[in-house]
């Protein structure tokens, strides 16, 4: 079976400003969606899609695929343009996003469009989901392997470290958690205790802040790479927009036996997009239409 993955550093750079640009055109088209999340998580899903991952746009249910399940479903946009540019479908159904009737809905659903391996919504249940295909793989002797995006939020779902402990239990070692770290959740800063014992940023009340005024107000992750080897995993830590540290990481994960894995992939909320890097409000904000102008030009080729 043929897969369409294999494609260089150059090529995935090139592939990832496409679908940035998509990301963007369909979140202002609907006036609604996530680019935030969806923009740190591209060169992820690029790199997967586009140069490790066994799997055939024109055989979605292939059953020796790879499977990839995406557990911060609100990225929905990152993932419905990365399928589109593989050839899942058009990508001039993208500018249908979260419109009435279209496939493409805010949050993923199951074989809508095909390629899209599981229902998400609520965070955290994504490593449960996969940690059972991977489990069913091993009953079936296939020797497919799946991977879970998850993000900070779903790091702080107790469901997750449930699946954690079981896959470690299991020795599921055809398992790879990614986590898209970027450090920004909805309500605001979500993790800068790192920030804080580098720079000499203080603790008060409610959370770390820093010179820069960023408060942490919701539950810290740190050491989020300790946590994942307490429980039993094999941990790396890379930058999530360098192409070469992905690859080299998710091909140690694939040779990497009797442990599952977890690449925590340090992003940038926003990335490529200057007014949306870093900025909270862009979590589930679209871009307005002047602001889209601006943004296709720092994403041009």
């Amino acid at each position: 079976m043929a897969s369409i993955s294999g494609a260089s550093v150059p090529e995935l750079e090139k592939t990832a400003r496409r679908i940035r640009r998509h990301i963007v055109r369909m979140t202002t088209e609907a006036n609604s969606g996530h680019p935030g999340g969806s923009l740190s998580s591209t060169d992820i899903l690029t790199a997967l899609y586009f140069r490790l991952l066994r799997h055939d746009p024109k055989k979605p249910a292939w059953p020796e695929r790879d499977r990839f399940i995406m557990s911060k479903g609100h990225a929905s946009p990152a993932m419905y343009s990365v399928l589109a540019e593989a050839g899942y479908f058009p990508t001039e159904e993208l500018m249908t996003f979260r419109k009435l009737g279209s496939r493409l809905q805010g949050h993923n659903i199951m074989g809508l469009p095909p390629g899209v391996e599981m229902s998400a919504g609520a965070l955290g249940m994504g490593l449960s989901f996969s940690l059972g295909l991977a489990l069913a793989g091993r009953m079936d002797k296939l020797d497919y392997r799946v991977y879970c995006l998850l993000s900070d939020g779903d790091c702080n779902e107790g469901q997750t470290w449930e699946a954690a402990a079981a896959a470690s239990h299991h020795r599921v070692d055809t398992l790879t958690a990614i986590v898209d770290y970027n450090h920004i959740q909805n309500d605001g800063f979500s993790d800068y205790t790192h920030f804080a014992q580098r720079d000499g940023h203080r603790q008060r009340p409610g959370g770390w802040v820093g010179d820069e005024g960023h408060t942490v107000n919701i539950l810290s992750l740190q050491p989020l790479a300790d946590r994942w080897r307490a429980f039993g995993w094999n941990a790396q830590e890379v930058n999530g927009h360098e192409f070469t540290e992905i690859i080299d990481a998710l091909e140690k994960a694939k040779q990497h036996k009797g442990q599952p894995s977890v690449v925590i992939c340090q992003t940038t909320k926003g990335k490529g997009v200057s007014f949306m890097e870093n900025n909270p409000a862009f979590h589930g904000k679209a871009a307005t239409k002047e602001q889209l102008e601006q943004a296709l030009k720092e994403l041009a080729d």
